[in-house]
């Protein structure tokens, strides 16, 4: 019996999903022609929230970014 036939190769690769789309998806991103290529590369930033819990009540959320600003 092959167990190692169903695992994923990115699993089988040491990676995790996250890793393996985030490589997928530069990929697909420089392999665009202009114009483009410049609009999805200035919509790549993530923005998201992170609220902190303090009496099982959410404070006011704070605005991250998933780079760092400049």
């Amino acid at each position: 019996m092959y167990l190692n036939a169903a695992v994923p190769f990115w699993r089988a690769a040491g990676m995790t999903y996250i890793a393996y789309s985030n490589i997928c998806v530069n990929l697909v991103r420089n392999s665009l022609k202009e114009p483009y290529k410049t609009e999805v590369l200035s919509r790549k930033k993530v923005h998201f929230f992170v609220a902190k819990w303090v009496d099982d009540k959410p404070q006011k959320p704070t605005i991250r970014s998933d780079t760092p600003e400049a």
